[in-house]
């Protein structure tokens, strides 16, 4: 059976994860075990030397406790639970469990966890959700960001060439603005509008000229932002939104 020192072999790099990364490892580990092999589905299996493999002895302990702790995870997640009646430890992989196949589905999986689909405006969600989930987070943050600016330039009747921090002002001005709430105080009125624009020219515009590194967290932070905005947006008309 696969080790887990075959898949990692410096203990450091094991060390130095976090329980959900190492539970994609793990998860390989548990979904690998062939039909005529011995099942690893047991805390004290998981962690026995035929999972863990050669490793030097200073390390092992050390490596025992951060597999037990991707175990537990795995566990809190729902993605192995302990077998109906059995009293002795033995788990199975469940429902959840069965449609990941490798640290790469589970990565997909963590991240369609942080990222709560169901809060997000359906365009957004439709527009980044395949590339979040791969891990393209700068696609995932352009797509949004582009949705919003489509959503801003149709409902306020604009034209193709209007885009970006300028069609924002445009859109949200405070006086003349057609996606402006003229019933809205007016420095309530200015600060949407510096907050559309801002947004606009600080995730949209530079994802669409360059390639931009983000970590997961910080595209879910921009990515919501920009579905509550395209949310005001749809409450935005000509004719609703502007006094005559």
């Amino acid at each position: 059976m696969t080790t887990l020192a075959e898949l990692i072999p410096n203990p450091d790099t094991v060390l130095a994860l976090e329980p959900e990364e190492l539970a994609g490892v793990a998860f390989e580990l548990l979904s690998s075990t062939g039909p005529n092999e011995p099942s690893r589905l047991h805390p004290s299996s998981f962690t026995s030397i035929q999972t863990i493999g050669d490793y030097p002895k200073n390390k092992k302990e050390a490596i025992e406790y951060a597999l037990s702790e991707s175990w537990q995870w795995l566990c809190q997640e729902g993605l192995i639970a302990p077998r109906a009646g059995d009293k002795t430890g033995w788990h199975f992989i469940t429902r959840r469990g069965k449609k990941i196949k490798n640290r790469e589905g589970l990565s997909a999986y963590r991240n369609s966890v942080i990222l709560p689909q169901k809060l997000l405006h359906p365009a957004i969600a439709k527009a980044c959700w395949s590339a979040f989930l791969r891990g393209d987070y700068d696609t995932a943050v352009f797509q949004t960001f582009k949705e919003l600016e489509v959503a801003i330039r149709e409902t306020g009747n604009f034209k193709s060439d209007d885009y970006g921090v300028d069609l924002a002002r445009k859109a949200f001005h405070e006086s003349t603005g057609p996606l402006s709430d003229q019933s809205m105080p007016i420095s309530e009125r200015q600060a949407l509008s510096h907050l559309v624009a801002g947004a606009l020219g600080s995730y949209k515009n530079p994802h669409s000229h360059r390639k931009v590194k983000l970590s997961a967290e910080e595209a879910v932070e921009m990515i919501i932002l920009g579905s509550h905005l395209l949310k005001i947006v749809d409450t935005r008309t000509n004719s609703g939104s502007r006094k005559p």
